[in-house]
């Protein structure tokens, strides 16, 4: 019987990816994205080899190629990790000796402190309305409600856009995330298919009710998905960035605002106020703490920013 080849058990792999991890479809396209051009690599090397061939030394030779192609650590450590993924996979079908790619670290990469908007100008985005005259009055209440959402909630943008108005299952459609009004809070699906359910800000609530209230008119299309574009079609996450990045700037906010700066705003506010690390991971669907604690790091930030304004002898002379 012959061997798969390396489309083949790339295709397979991804199938895994997608039907027994059940990844988010744009989370299996950057893996596909990323294990093509390991398969790019290592047809173009002479003599070109086959995937099971690639050894810790072929690994290593493909980060320093994409290195010196200016490619930046964190690119290369994201490509890693999915190469990594793909080759603990390979071992449990072959006999694959090791997996190439353990040990292997990309080059050092900065760290770069997530940007979150003020309080002051996070409240102003959400909260004024769209200056200009020619401003959809229908369009405006869904804008409102979902930007107060991504704000009070801290929502991903994928789980913004898979929410439904309440939680159903018919015509083989099951709801991935709803809004439950009486106990004012959200239900979404996050990375890798875990669910949580997050409390909703009275804000939010009643931009949210305002929505409800003129969107069963353009339902006719898609009756469960609770935003909605004009045609009455699911909204979709690049519409989503193209309405938050225009309502910002014509509020004149010095930012380049979209979505998921308005998670970064919701867990470094909330921060601040409470102090709570764990909280705040609960609430963002962190699996790792480590991931949360980069918020603290920035909330140091700003308290430094202050003190360097503020403190008489913290000034530059």
């Amino acid at each position: 019987m012959e061997k798969p080849g390396n489309q083949e058990w790339l295709n397979r792999y991804l199938d895994s990816l997608a039907t027994q991890r059940k990844l988010a479809e744009h989370t299996v396209a950057n893996y596909r994205r990323d294990l093509a051009e390991l398969m790019q690599l290592a047809e173009a090397a002479k003599p070109a080899l086959s995937l099971e061939a690639l050894d810790h030394f072929h690994i290593r030779k493909f980060a320093a190629q994409l290195h010196a192609q200016g490619l930046s650590g964190g690119s290369i450590a994201r490509k890693l990790s999915a190469w990594r993924g793909f080759y603990a996979w390979l071992a449990q079908q072959t006999t694959l000796p090791a997996n190439p790619v353990e040990g292997i670290k990309p080059p050092k990469r900065a760290k770069l402190l997530p940007k979150a908007l003020s309080a002051d100008d996070a409240v102003r985005l959400v909260n004024q309305p769209n200056p200009r005259k020619d401003a959809n009055a229908t369009s405006e209440l869904c804008n409102r409600a979902m930007f107060e959402l991504l704000y009070s909630s801290g929502l991903r943008i994928s789980e913004l856009v898979q929410l439904d108005v309440r939680y159903a299952k018919e015509n083989g459609h099951e709801s991935a995330g709803w809004i439950d009004f009486d106990a004012g809070e959200v239900t979404v699906t996050g990375k890798g298919g875990k669910m949580r359910r997050v409390p909703v800000g009275g804000a939010a609530m009643q931009a949210l009710a305002a929505w409800i209230a003129v969107r069963p008119a353009l339902e006719k299309l898609d009756p469960h998905a609770l935003f909605l574009t004009e045609r009455g079609t699911r909204m979709s996450a690049r519409l989503v960035q193209l309405r938050i990045k225009a309502h910002a700037k014509a509020l004149g906010i010095p930012a380049d605002v979209h979505p998921h700066m308005m998670r970064h705003s919701f867990a470094s506010h909330v921060l601040q106020s409470s102090g709570d690390l764990r909280a705040v991971q609960e609430m963002l669907g962190h699996a790792s703490i480590a991931a949360t604690q980069i918020y603290t790091a920035l909330d140091f930030q700003r308290l430094a920013q202050v003190y360097d304004a503020a403190h008489p002898r913290a000034k530059k002379k």
